[in-house]
């Protein structure tokens, strides 16, 4: 492909994730996957070229521009070589007179003001940032120490005693260790939440909204001999588990549930379990260094319909907490209305609960929780709460 042809491929692309934003399609990785799958004369070196452009074009927008021709002639404007493309052949259509290019920013106009005050604005390019490949080790089956070695330019992630931090391009999918359920890829903002969970063996512990499992798997692995029932209402996403789970070795139960009923289908579990575990559905604000394009697909419709979901979660997660038991809730979210908004209502609301510090090394102190920022500790961003019930 020319570096014209590979411009007009990203102007396609992006099209197409302009439009899965809008539609709540698919992310933007499967979108490039699926595009090139169709298209088998392009190379590897066309692929990459054509998906950094992409993403770069993601990146720049924190609004959802209105095609893809905007996006990229927003590029332009930062890199006036890829203008001179426009009209070559298999290229783009020259550039028409008084034709726009899609604005520059870093978070959406309407979200800055729910963003926490701790999130300062010298912080903001970092929520961008490409995100390294951060390792969890299955310390049930290995150790930190045993397994650095293995991986090239590896290193320790800073904070959680499980982590193992590599280059943002590595693969480790068809590497030994993966495949003997050694490892499993996740953030150290993720481990460090089943961390601040300190499960101990022979628990009764809920992952409320268990997704594919990661942090069932991490509890399982640091607690062995835990009873850990992994539930959620995404079928094909909690489907995912049971595979992982038996490359780890882990005994993870799972449940599918049907909301709203998911109290009578835990009816076994009220008022019986030591932790739950609240990971729950939020913007996603925390991982856009991942999913840029996050921050097309949020309004202000939504983030009040997720914020509702939240409460009525932790108000399920706190019948089924025994007396004296724990309760952790989290986001992957930098909204204080998600966070330390959503556990000070949750507390006035239930007034034989106490608030616990988190005691994970990391973030800063918001409302009751902690906050985890890309710029300030190198995860992903996070909020993370923990809540005792009286006993």
């Amino acid at each position: 492909m020319t570096p014209a042809a590979r411009l007009q491929a990203a102007i396609e692309v992006l099209d197409e994730v302009i439009a899965s934003t809008r539609d709540d399609g698919p992310p933007a990785d499967t979108i490039v996957t699926r595009y090139f799958k169709h298209r088998r004369y392009a190379g590897s070196k066309d692929r990459r070229a054509v998906r950094e452009l992409v993403f770069r074009a993601i990146r720049r927008s924190a609004e959802r521009p209105g095609g893809g021709r905007a996006a990229v002639l927003g590029l332009a404007a930062d890199d006036p070589a890829l203008i001179g493309h426009f009209g070559e052949p298999r290229g783009p259509a020259p550039r028409a007179d008084g034709e726009e290019a899609a604005p520059a920013g870093l978070v959406p106009d309407w979200l800055q003001r729910e963003l926490s005050p701790l999130l300062e604005e010298a912080e903001w390019s970092a929520l961008l940032e490409r995100a390294p490949l951060d390792l969890r080790v299955n310390v049930a089956r290995s150790s930190r120490d045993e397994l650095l070695s293995q991986f090239d330019a590896a290193a320790p992630t800073p904070i959680s005693p499980w982590g193992i931090r590599l280059p943002a391009d590595s693969r480790v999918d068809d590497h030994a260790a993966y495949a003997a359920g050694m490892i499993e890829i996740q953030d150290e903002g993720s481990q460090l939440i089943a961390l601040a969970c300190e499960p101990e063996a022979g628990e009764r512990i809920i992952d409320l909204c268990a997704g594919a499992g990661g942090k069932s798997l991490a509890i399982a692995a640091a607690a062995p001999g835990a009873s850990v029932l992994a539930t959620d209402s995404n079928r094909a996403r909690l489907s995912k588990l049971a595979p992982r789970a038996e490359r780890a070795g882990a005994a993870v139960e799972t449940r599918l549930l049907s909301p709203p009923g998911e109290l009578d289908e835990l009816s076994d579990w009220h008022g019986a379990a030591d932790l739950v575990l609240v990971d729950a559905p939020c913007s996603g604000s925390g991982t856009w260094r991942r999913n840029p394009e996050g921050r097309w697909r949020l309004n202000p419709e939504r983030l009040n319909r997720l914020v509702e979901v939240q409460q009525r979660l932790l108000d399920i997660a706190a019948r089924l907490v025994r007396p004296g038991g724990r309760l952790v809730y989290a986001v992957c979210s930098l909204l204080s209305r998600e966070g330390a908004g959503q556990i000070d209502g949750f507390l006035q609301s239930h007034s034989s609960w106490i608030s616990e510090d988190p005691l994970i090394a990391a973030g800063r102190s918001d409302g009751v929780g902690r906050l985890l920022t890309p710029g300030h500790d190198g995860t992903d961003g996070f909020f993370i709460a923990r809540l005792k019930r009286a006993c």
